[in-house]
């Protein structure tokens, strides 16, 4: 099989402003690296060690993991691990996982020893401190999952406390909402992998025209009959946004899946964190 067209690895660089965020955390640095899909088809190494490089060169405070190391059977973590273990951070390196890593009944157990045997500190449902308590790290189970349930995690954090949430799915922003997210960061979504210029991702439009189409012709035509339900907020498919008071934060992730990208390339996320 062919490796799959995906583009040059592109570096988007934002600041993101966080009300009553500490004195001493003003400038604090994160990167977020999202989707890998690795197996040798879906990332290459080469891009897989720039990602890498380019990270620790700008060595970041923080570095932030978003899920789906891997697509369907689990062994490939093992591999990838090798070249994750590179990875540099002043205060670690933190991770939540993706609906393709808990696939299988035993992807979850090794996708996490494989990550954690590395220093790879796995949240699922979790609370972690690594800036300090003043800025909790929250690292939610997947959507898919059916241990996801945020209200078990989020109302043991105080309402006036600042907090970065990581959650694969940028859906769960929407339930979110309920609680103070100061920054949510995602993936999942591969920024749509095909975007129209000016426009957004081809996904929109597709799905607004098999509204249009007769079930009858739609059963008959194999790609009409795909309904793209991974997402529901398309519209969230990648970059900052405003979600009610919160945050969302969307990579578009490294790995690549069929058809390929077109106006999308696979990005490595720089973050500087400032006060409000």
């Amino acid at each position: 099989m062919h490796r799959l067209l995906s583009g040059p690895l592109s570096i988007e660089k934002l600041t993101v402003k966080i009300a009553g965020l500490p004195a001493s955390l003003q400038g604090i640095k994160l990167v977020q690296m999202s989707d890998f899909h690795y197996d040798g088809v879906r990332l290459s190494d080469k891009m897989l060690e720039r990602a890498i490089a380019l990270s620790n060169q700008e060595q970041p405070d923080l570095v932030l993991l978003t899920g789906d190391y891997i697509t369907t059977t689990p062994e490939p973590i093992h591999k990838l691990v090798k070249s994750l273990k590179h990875l540099e951070s002043r205060c670690g390196i933190y991770a939540v996982l993706g609906n393709h890593d808990i696939y299988y009944a035993n992807s979850k157990s090794e996708v996490t020893k494989a990550l954690t045997n590395i220093g790879i500190h796995v949240l699922w449902n979790e609370i972690a401190y690594p800036l300090g308590t003043e800025l909790p790290l929250v690292g939610l189970a997947d959507r898919y999952s059916q241990e996801f349930n945020p209200t078990l995690v989020m109302n043991q954090l105080d309402p006036t406390t600042p907090r970065i949430v990581l959650s694969h799915n940028p859906d769960t922003a929407e339930t979110l909402q309920k609680w103070r997210v100061d920054l949510q960061l995602s993936g999942h979504t591969h920024g749509g992998q095909i975007v129209i210029p000016g426009l957004g991702p081809a996904v929109l439009y597709y799905k607004k025209l098999l509204r249009k189409i007769p079930m009858k012709i739609r059963r008959k035509v194999s790609f009409l009959r795909k309904n793209y339900s991974i997402l529901h907020h398309w519209e969230w498919s990648q970059g900052l946004h405003k979600i009610g008071k919160n945050q969302l934060y969307v990579n578009r992730g490294l790995g690549t899946y069929l058809p390929g990208r077109l106006f999308c390339p696979p990005e490595l996320t720089i973050i500087t964190l400032q006060t409000r």
